[in-house]
């Protein structure tokens, strides 16, 4: 059964990535657009609808790619519309805010799933059953780029709120993924600048995570090494794949059609929210 997906926003990345995952098939097809700019949301090769409402009435689901405010402010108004939901990182631009959104798609009963595309690698799949076997203790994550320099992804959120909004969750998530759940985490850096995170979790292990978007010139790939007491384990942002996207759909579409809960959802896109704004006000 293909499923109907709607997509909101038409920014790079839903330009980019979204719509052509959607389109392409098997698993889905692309209902229409809404986006704050009906002429970008023109460029996506789908209907596009005036207002929102319009879209949910069109589909069965709905793909968000828009700022994490926007997220959680349209987010919400599509769980009560009875909406599957495939959300961004994070969450939303705030803690209250994940709250409201995590919320409202557990109070409607619909299935929600997190882009966190690191999770949707074959590639990182079996490098996280490779770290199961070597009695992890700790690790290192770091994604070090120029992206707030310039260029399509220099956005005013990303601007104002730095690394740990934009990258933080998929580094941290890693590190949850592979050490066992976060339980504490403590701050230090510039939010705009290099962020570094010292992160407890609930197994003993300790690991650290390094966040910069501001580094000019040649920067290495986003990178993830875990220590055990059997070895070690790596793997870089190079790895990933060409299959992160279609499995990712392939995923929610099953998610939509079973209406089970995929364990990258909302709930857990709120406890990633939770460390980021721990740690955020420790950076002050």
């Amino acid at each position: 059964m293909t499923i109907s997906v709607g997509l909101v926003g038409a920014g790079p990345w839903a330009e980019k990535v979204h719509a052509p995952a959607l389109t392409a098939g098997p698993h889905t097809r692309l209902a229409g657009v809404w986006a704050r700019r009906p002429e970008a949301a023109a460029r996506l090769g789908a209907p596009v609808f005036e207002r929102i409402e319009q879209l949910f009435d069109a589909c069965e689901a709905v793909v968000f790619s828009v700022p994490p405010a926007v997220q959680a402010e349209l987010g919400v108004m599509a769980a009560k519309a009875g909406k599957a939901l495939l959300l961004e990182k994070p969450l939303a631009a705030d803690l209250d805010g994940a709250r409201r959104l995590a919320d409202a798609a557990g109070q409607a009963g619909v299935p929600s799933q997190m882009c966190l595309t690191w999770r949707y690698s074959a590639a990182v799949r079996a490098f996280l059953a490779r770290v199961s076997a070597i009695e992890p203790f700790g690790g290192h994550a770091s994604s070090i780029s120029g992206a707030m320099l310039g260029g399509d992804f220099a956005s005013p959120w990303r601007l104002e709120r730095g690394a740990i909004l934009d990258v933080g969750p998929h580094m941290i998530d890693m590190m949850d993924a592979a050490l066992g759940a976060v339980a504490g985490v403590r701050a230090h850096g510039n939010p705009t600048g290099w962020v570094g995170l010292l992160l407890e979790h609930e197994t003993g292990a300790v690991s650290e995570v390094s966040l910069c978007m501001s580094a000019p010139g040649r920067t290495p790939a986003p990178r993830v090494d875990v220590y055990g007491r059997l070895g070690g384990e790596s793997i870089d942002g190079g790895s990933l794949g060409p299959d992160v996207f279609a499995t990712m759909i392939a995923e929610f579409a099953e998610t939509v059609r079973t209406g089970v809960g995929h364990p990258l959802d909302a709930i857990h896109g709120l406890r990633l929210q939770e460390i980021i704004s721990t740690a955020e006000a420790q950076l002050g």
